[in-house]
């Protein structure tokens, strides 16, 4: 369940009951400072909170000193092998350290490490992967890899208490999504440190989204997790900040920038919709408010489906409608929906969030509904007016059972006596 403790990475507090942070890793080497620098503004810009590099030599060490100056945002100095240089980057000023203590050379050099952070207040990042478990851990792995996953992740916290460092969040990743969600879960019941979490090595923006929106989603919705990131074969960063948002609006654990809605299409679609919501979604990038949109592709199921969205668009083959809040706004020609669909959005904001309604366009929008909704549809509206009308008439039958005949004896008919014996 949710860390009892947290961390600050700079100023970003993680676990604790704070927001599930996102993060991301920077994809060019770290020693190139204008590239890494423009990639770090550009995940920042995309919504991530924090941002990990990689240091596998010294010349990243030196561009460390600069980039943590110039980010704005917190730096993790992502270190392997070389407890020298987790030394070197916590002088540097990184904001935190990714320490695997299964490859950094033995707990005399992870003590070394964690005696370093102590001083100078850096955390820690410890965790394991199911691709480097320690070795006395080999053949646990090939039988029960949650468990050893689980085994390792308790062992490094262990070693922390031991050294008395407790300023620490944990990371325990594998390639196997129900492995993930099973030891996650299980060592969330163990420990009450932040837990990072990830599906290591995911695969593409298509097939590692999907992963790990499975993934971390059912670990997020059981309120396990206070730091993401999601990790896709992609040199574009910024791609894995945008999925990490998704999830998290997705599961109403955060808010940022519109929610785009979206009907699947079918047989009945009568206009480009494809190319539509794909302007769409370009075109609210602009727009920082959570605002809900929806897109439906036809008037058979009216407004009903989405009747909850700020702005939305139905459409027809000639001819859509622009609405608001489930209430038609105007009738505008199929090749002007997008266009019109956010000119009521910025009227809205010109009038400091006010929906600005013209009552002659929204009359001969809802008449153009009126004609275009399929008559035998299960709309949502129809479905209410059904249940009450069921509830009218069960109240109305309920009443004629319970009246009293004025002229009718009660005990007419009765087949027996006060006495009880029969009649």
């Amino acid at each position: 369940m949710a860390s009892e403790r947290h961390v600050h990475v700079g100023a970003v507090q993680v676990g604790g009951g704070a927001p599930v942070a996102v993060q991301t890793m920077t994809k060019t080497e770290t020693a190139n400072l204008q590239a890494t620098m423009d990639q770090i503004r550009t995940v920042a810009d995309a919504g991530a909170d924090i941002v990990r590099v990689a240091v596998p030599r010294d010349r990243d060490v030196e561009a460390l000193k600069t980039i943590v100056e110039q980010s704005p945002i917190p730096i993790i100095a992502d270190i392997h092998f070389n407890h020298t240089l987790a030394l070197k980057a916590i002088d540097a000023g990184a904001h935190c350290i990714r320490l695997n203590p299964g490859n950094i050379g033995g707990p005399e050099k992870v003590a070394e490490v964690i005696a370093k952070a102590k001083q100078a207040g850096t955390p820690i990042r410890v965790g394991v992967n199911s691709g480097s478990l320690p070795a006395h851990l080999r053949d646990l792995e090939y039988s029960n890899p949650v468990d050893a996953l689980v085994t390792a992740a308790v062992e490094t916290v262990e070693l922390m208490e031991r050294l008395d460092f407790h300023d620490f969040k944990v990371s325990m990743k594998s390639t196997s999504v129900p492995n993930t969600i099973a030891s996650n879960r299980l060592l969330s019941e163990k420990i009450p440190y932040p837990l990072h979490l990830g599906v290591t090595e995911a695969g593409t923006k298509w097939s590692g989204s999907l992963k790990s929106a499975v993934g971390l989603g059912t670990l997020l919705a059981d309120g396990i997790g206070d730091t993401i990131r999601i990790s896709l074969s992609t040199f574009h960063a910024e791609e894995e900040v945008k999925v990490a948002w998704e999830i998290l609006k997705a599961l109403k654990l955060r808010e940022r920038g519109p929610v785009l809605i979206a009907c699947p299409t079918c047989g009945r679609l009568q206009f480009d919709m494809d190319s539509v919501v794909v302007e769409v979604e370009r075109r609210l990038e602009a727009y920082a408010d959570p605002l809900e949109v929806s897109i439906l592709g036809c008037a058979v199921n009216g407004i009903g489906e989405a009747r909850h969205a700020d702005f939305g668009i139905t459409g027809a083959k000639d001819s859509g409608m622009i609405y608001s809040k489930g209430e038609p706004l105007k009738k505008v020609k199929t090749e002007n929906l997008v266009d019109e669909l956010f000119a009521e959005i910025d009227k809205y904001y010109e009038a400091g969030k006010v929906v600005v309604r013209d009552e002659a366009a929204a009359a001969e929008a809802a008449q153009w509904l009126a004609e275009n909704e399929d008559e035998f549809a299960i709309t949502p509206e129809r479905i209410a007016a059904a249940e009450k009308a069921k509830a009218e008439e069960e109240a109305e039958l309920a009443s004629a059972m319970l009246k009293v005949d004025e002229d009718e004896s009660p005990v007419a008919g009765r087949r027996f006596k006060r006495d009880g014996q029969a009649a």
